[in-house]
């Protein structure tokens, strides 16, 4: 007998009205998500804040229209303005002061700012004076690289700062390490100006990434949901799937993976969704742990869904050196996959359990829907005109914005009001700050790799000890990204996965796109892993389950996450590298079989409760038909034929015998 689900809190005279959840969102994103542990300010010390909050998106806003500035002044002002307000916003401690800056983060931040601006206002003495530091350039790099540090522990978590710390002592220590990875070493001098005073470091691509592209982009996103599109995406999903089967978990599914492209953030996402969709999903019976595991999933999945994707599409493009429109196009296949075995597996778990659909007089109706905010999506499709234009993501972004402004005029709604605006340019520059000091971090991982070619030597390692067997070096790569990605952003968790885990997978003749994708997803996956599944257990306190069982549940559900980049290595046009139209196609039929394959063996069901034995085939049969080949295939689709049969002529029994009874 199936448990009954607990009381949602859900007020069923109006489904869509969570007023009555009895949750409290800001603590629980607290609990999960480091960046909202930020003080609450009044009085001239919030207008202090909302002045720099302001000024920050307005610098970029006008440098994306009008010109930015040279590379490491560009990134120099950004970067101050974020430490400046990592130091305001952000307690030293959980139990430092929370309604007021204290006056040693005054200090810290004017330090910061000094230490970072020291390249704008001496920017042509130490041009002049390159690769010859003196004892001021030493100090104020050694002073930014200590500030920057603590800040990034701050917003984020102790974890990419005690990463950075490591490779710092990699590389003074370098002739201590094991003869694998040992180098000559280098003294603080040389570290200090290879770190700060050139591009190679905190100065690097992230932060010139953060400071241009993602900046706009998340800037781009707050516009939206200041003009209400958060709210019209949940409202649109109810109306095209909220009805159906299981249909609240279908809604999470689309809501959270529209939301988690443009947020960036899979915490944030299923606080935002979840709030919603979670109490949703258990009002029509699904189980706690289940539904907190479906909002988690999509949510994380956002990440990976063009045309944001956790802002790694951008970095992804630097370090491949190609358009970002072109890595926004190979990501789209990888993520209808994932997303289409979540729904599969979302259908069947409720046809198992002989779930319904929310009542359709209750639902938005889809034409006056649209209607009445159906104009909001015209700058997400301004964004896509944009880029296939051969307009740069940068000015997509900043024309996107327009679009959004002047579409908000539309319905008086959506109206982009003074107080809309002011809040769209604060929460834009709040959004960044992390993603910025986590660039700037990793920019001393990626410094540290090309100063000592720490990267090649951890692909040596890789190839060692996989004896260079692809399959091999694939698990170990899998293992390895899940680990490093544990708790970091998603840009900076892709940043330090490709920069250690890539060259490897490159050195055995996997396709670049195909590589940098795989070591994405599976550093993306660490959200959904135990123990660190931030995302699962966020999902998990607003469900009120078992963290451990949600995140269980979690990984069953995004296991096409985790065989899907196996196969787009072994058939890299599944990302569109080596395209030829007809096979594309039957790559993609076979697979979308073969993930619905892997649905029915995950959930234990097709038509009917599926035999033990017979989900073992379901698996063997879902390999099959991802993995490319006409033997592969055929074996797959032999293996389906047979279990559709098994299944339909099993429930036909059934069926019978009730009938009988």
């Amino acid at each position: 007998m199936e448990e009954k689900p607990k009381d949602s809190g859900l007020n069923t005279d109006n489904v869509v009205d969570i007023s009555d959840a009895l949750i409290d969102l800001d603590e629980l994103r607290r609990q999960f998500d480091t960046e909202a542990r930020t003080r609450m300010l009044d009085g001239w010390q919030a207008r202090l804040i909302l002045l720099a909050t302001v000024s920050l998106s307005l610098f970029h806003f006008y440098t994306s229209g009008f010109g930015l500035l040279l590379a490491i002044k560009q990134r120099a002002v950004h970067l101050a303005f974020v430490l400046f307000l990592v130091f305001m916003l952000y307690p030293m401690s959980a139990k430092g002061k929370k309604g007021s800056i204290p006056w040693y983060d005054f200090i810290l931040g004017g330090m910061a700012v000094y230490a970072v601006m020291y390249h704008v206002i001496f920017f042509n003495e130490i041009v002049m004076r390159a690769g010859l530091p003196t004892t001021m350039d030493l100090t104020m790099g050694f002073l930014g690289i200590v500030l920057l540090l603590e800040a990034t522990r701050r917003v984020s978590n102790p974890v990419l700062p005690f990463i950075a710390i490591f490779f710092l002592a990699y590389c003074y220590f370098g002739r201590s390490f094991p003869s694998l990875f040992a180098h000559r070493g280098f003294n603080i001098q040389r570290i200090i100006n290879h770190m700060y005073m050139g591009t190679e470091g905190v100065f690097g691509i992230p932060l010139g990434v953060s400071s241009t592209f993602v900046f706009m982009f998340i800037l781009f996103g707050s516009f939206l949901e200041q003009t209400g599109m958060g709210r019209f995406i949940i409202d649109l999903s109810m109306a095209l799937a909220g009805g159906s089967t299981g249909g609240p978990a279908k809604v999470a599914v689309l809501s959270s993976g529209l939301m988690g492209s443009i947020s960036g953030s899979s915490v944030a996402n299923v606080c935002t969704t979840g709030m919603f969709t979670i109490p949703l999903m258990k009002s029509v019976g699904y189980k706690p742990h289940f539904a907190g595991a479906v909002e988690a999933v999509a949510s994380t999945g956002g990440q990976i869904m063009p045309p944001v994707m956790g802002a790694a599409a951008f970095i992804m493009a630097e370090f491949l050196g190609v358009p970002y429109l072109q890595v926004a196009m190979a990501a789209v296949v990888p993520a209808l996959l994932y997303y289409f075995a979540v729904l599969v597996q979302v259908h069947l778990e409720a046809t198992r359990l002989g779930l319904k659909g929310l009542p359709r007089e209750k639902l938005p109706k889809v034409i006056p829907l649209l209607r009445k905010k159906g104009h909001l999506l015209i700058p997400l499709a301004a964004i896509i005109y944009f880029l296939l234009a051969g307009f740069t993501p940068l000015k997509a972004a900043y024309n996107g914005i327009w679009a959004t402004l002047i579409v908000s005029f539309f319905n008086k709604e959506t109206r982009m009001t003074f107080p809309k605006l002011r809040d769209a340019f604060d929460s834009g520059a709040r959004g960044a700050l992390g993603v910025a000091c986590a660039c700037a971090t990793v920019g001393i991982i990626v410094g540290t790799a090309t100063l000592t070619g720490l990267g090649l030597r951890i692909a040596s390692a890789i190839i060692t000890l996989s004896g260079g067997n692809l399959i091999f070096s694939l698990i170990l790569t899998m293992v390895a990204c899940i680990l490093l990605g544990a708790g970091l952003p998603t840009t900076a968790n892709f940043i330090v996965t490709s920069t250690m885990c890539a060259p490897a997978l490159l050195q055995l003749g996997v396709a670049p796109m195909a590589a940098y994708m795989f070591v994405l997803y599976f550093g993306i996956a660490a959200d959904l892993s135990p123990p660190v599944a931030l995302a699962a257990y966020a999902g998990a306190g607003i469900a009120g389950a078992d963290p451990m069982k949600t995140g269980g549940t979690a990984i069953r559900l995004a296991l096409a996450g985790f065989i899907v980049p196996f196969i787009y290595v072994f058939n890299p046009m599944l990302v569109l590298v080596g395209f030829e139209a007809m096979p594309f196609m039957l790559s993609i039929g076979t697979a979308l079989l073969g993930v619905f394959l892997l649905g029915t063996g995950s959930i234990g069901f097709y038509k009917t409760k599926m035999v033990f034995w017979l989900r073992g085939i379901a698996f063997v049969g879902a390999l099959g038909l991802l993995i490319p080949g006409i033997v592969t295939d055929s074996i797959g689709i032999t293996i389906l034929i047979a279990i559709h049969l098994i299944q339909t002529a099993k429930m036909k029994k059934a069926e019978t015998g009730a009938i009988s009874v």
